[in-house]
């Protein structure tokens, strides 16, 4: 390659987006005192730019906009232009994306925000053109319109700034109005049903016509909500609503069926062309809405995506010192040859391609059929390629066929002439080949930035997956990367949890200079991957862990006066809000997965006080919980359960005995929302016998195994069959 004509700051970082735009005519400073300093020093606008590594407008606005060496002058003489990771610093993107999408209707990345000297957002907008349009200006007409407001009109545009800041600070605020109490569970959980049963497409699943989003969310909770109305027709529906989108979704274009794993979202209601990048929070939460579909209707189907999640992390998203990378880009170069990249170029066909791969004549089947036919009669292949150009606006799709599933096995047996045995072996061949060529592709850019937020989903996923499918292998792997997180992603002479750490030279693992302290959503999801991950382990040091990052997660974000916790901690002079998130969506927001997870720490330590801050979290929610509880579907969930109080399932017994595992095997072989397990495994002097003293008084029953189930810490009678066990977990 070529030395490049220019380097910015952005080449001293570790941040892969940030990297990306090192070489940019657009003297680019990362968000920090430097930048801040310069523009007060200079009096110059601030222009902030926030995106992430795998999204695609924002490669589109680079190659148009800031490798535009006018453009650039432009940016470099009139304003401080700093880039912002959004997945390294959540906060600065929150704070301007609330201020974005208040003044603008919409919001999204990559976004583009000029701000005051002192940080104060005025004008923003997300993708702008390079030049004026029909119907949109141009980037480099709004540069030039705000650069001449500045220069004429800055007392207007400074006090301007300080009303819009007001206003956002006032509009942000969520609180309780006094001492209310949480909000009604079986009204919160009756009208985010209806909410979602509303917005339930019948025929191809998901919640929305196009585009269509994986929201583990509302699967869940539709999960908790069929667990708590098995009999009743609603119950019935919540489970179909769920199960169904987990096929369609299965069957679809937006499940690599080559490569494995699932890509961001589906373009059209059918679950057909996809947005192809590959999200780490995606394929975790995935494989666990995937598993506990598979623990309630025992359908190995079910089972079978989980795993196909999990090896695609295990090969591709695995760092080999444990912790799982962050995404895998949508565009790449369709061959080794091309100059320019395209989208999903890694994952679709043409025709003639799949018939040269699979040109075997297939014995038994209908005269003169090949391996090929059959394979793109199954999947849905053309001659002409299957993509709907109305879902392909850049052409770069054209011709080209993105692998769905069209027929259930049976019909294309039937069609074909073949036993289902025999077919099955014949697609996965074709996928095998399919698999080694797309092999000699170019690959598309991979994000190797790994944040314990994220890495805290994907723990969760493999240990939940291991536990009930008696997979020691997932748990292994779950456990390695909590050693990950612990040894690079903690400071144990602060007990913090860092955000983000890299994949530096010769594959070792760096952290930038100064390290980005963890956000709310570090600790929640840490924290839950840790229950999680003693749940399938056992091992009490998790738990230990996990209950000192819950004391750290109070004491650095809690809000004592308004209740609930704020996203980032209080101190930093450039953060103009301190905000708290209310909607779960890609991921769930972090109040609402840390009320299950104080209710959990309850279980495993006797600390009363995190009931009170679990009430205290859905009081602060109550008004949204009751009017639009779909947008919170997580935080409707957890008002289940802590309505209906967790169940402590206490086994006592030796960790090694045949009796014992056999219990722990009808535990997780179960789905139920509110319950806790745990090994009461004699020794006295243990983490939990410490924390817990009643467990001392539960024993085994004639030296077998024995199983307590208990709540609020007052236990049932005994039982020593897993028959009579799973008889009480699921009444």
């Amino acid at each position: 390659p070529s030395i490049p004509r220019h380097t910015n700051r952005l080449i001293n970082e570790k941040s892969p987006y940030l990297l990306q735009h090192a070489h940019n005519p657009v003297d680019w400073y990362p968000w920090g005192q430097e930048a801040f300093d310069k523009a007060k020093k200079e009096n110059k606008l601030i222009f902030l730019s926030v995106g992430y590594s795998t999204c695609h407008w924002c490669h589109v606005m680079e190659e148009e906009s800031f490798k535009n060496k006018e453009i650039g002058e432009i940016m470099n003489k009139n304003f401080v232009c700093i880039k912002v990771d959004r997945e390294e610093r959540p906060d600065v993107d929150k704070v301007y994306m609330t201020f974005v999408q208040a003044t603008s209707g919409g919001g999204g990345w990559p976004m583009s925000v000029w701000l005051t000297p002192d940080l104060k957002p005025f004008a923003g907008g997300t993708y702008f053109p390079p030049e004026d349009g029909v119907h949109r200006v141009g980037f480099r007409t709004v540069l030039l319109r705000i650069a001449e407001q500045w220069k004429e009109n800055k007392d207007a545009l400074l006090e301007n700034s300080q009303k819009i800041l007001e206003a956002l600070l006032h509009m942000s605020e969520i609180h309780t109005r006094g001492q209310e109490s949480p909000p009604p569970s079986k009204e919160v959980m009756a009208t985010c049903f209806q909410q979602l049963s509303n917005s339930y497409d019948e025929d191809y699943g998901g919640f929305s016509e196009s585009p269509k989003f994986p929201t583990p969310v509302n699967l869940n909770f539709l999960f908790t909500y069929w667990a708590l109305h098995r009999t009743t027709p609603e119950g019935a529906r919540a489970l179909q609503m769920a199960l169904h989108t987990l096929k369609m979704m299965a069957h679809g274009g937006i499940h690599d069926h080559i490569g494995q794993g699932f890509h961001r979202y589906s373009t059209d209601q059918h679950w057909h062309v996809p947005h192809f990048e590959k999200m780490l929070y995606d394929q975790g939460q995935l494989a666990a809405a995937y598993i506990r579909a598979f623990q309630i209707s025992g359908d190995e189907f079910f089972a079978g995506v989980a795993q196909d999640i999990l090896l695609y992390v295990s090969r591709d998203l695995s760092d080999q010192a444990g912790g799982f990378y962050s995404a895998e880009d949508a565009d790449s170069y369709p061959t080794t040859a091309s100059g320019e990249k395209r989208e999903g170029a890694f994952c679709v066909w043409a025709a003639e391609e799949i018939r040269a791969l699979l040109p075997d004549p297939v014995e038994g089947a209908t005269e003169g059929t090949t391996l090929g036919d059959i394979f793109m009669h199954h999947y849905g292949v053309k001659e002409t390629g299957n993509v709907n150009p109305m879902k392909d606006p850049h052409q770069e799709l054209k011709g080209k066929n993105v692998l769905i599933v069209r027929c259930s096995p049976e019909l294309t047996a039937a069609r074909f002439g073949l036993e289902l045995g025999q077919l099955s072996a014949l697609l996965q061949e074709g996928r095998r080949r399919l698999s080694a060529a797309r092999a000699q592709r170019p690959r598309p850019h991979l994000d190797t930035k790994m944040l314990a937020a994220w890495n805290g989903l994907m723990i969760s996923g493999f240990a939940q997956a291991g536990a009930a499918l008696g997979e020691q292998e997932y748990v292994s792997r779950a456990a390695q990367a909590a050693a990950f997180l612990r040894r690079h992603l903690f400071d144990p002479t602060s007990g913090r949890l860092l955000r983000s750490c890299y994949r530096g030279k010769d594959n070792t693992v760096e952290q930038s200079a100064v390290p980005i302290q963890g956000f709310l959503e570090d600790y929640v999801f840490v924290i839950q991957a840790l229950f999680d991950l003693y749940e399938a382990s056992l091992e009490q040091g998790w738990l230990e862990w996990a209950l000192q990052l819950q004391h750290m997660q109070d004491k650095l974000f809690w809000d004592p006066k308004g209740f609930a916790y704020f996203s980032s901690e209080a101190g930093d002079p450039s953060l103009l809000l301190r905000l708290k998130d209310d909607q779960d969506g890609a991921e769930p927001t972090a109040n609402s997965v840390t009320v299950t997870n104080l209710l959990r720490a309850v279980c495993y330590s006797g600390r009363t006080e995190w009931v009170e801050k679990a009430g205290q979290i859905l009081a602060a929610f109550s008004e949204r919980l009751q009017k639009i509880p779909i947008a919170l579907p997580e935080m409707a969930r957890a008002t289940a359960v802590f309505h209906h109080t967790l169940k402590q399932v206490v086994i006592c017994g030796d960790p090694q005995g045949e009796d014992t595992k056999e219990m722990l095997r009808c535990v997780r072989s179960v789905f139920s929302p509110n319950k806790v397990l745990m090994l009461a495994d004699g020794d006295g002097a243990g983490f939990l016998y410490r924390q817990l003293p009643f467990l001392g008084s539960l024993e085994r029953k004639d030296g077998k195994a024995t199983a307590y189930l208990c709540s609020n810490f007052v236990c049932s009678l005994p039982v020593t069959s897993p028959q009579e066990l799973r008889g009480m977990l699921c009444p």
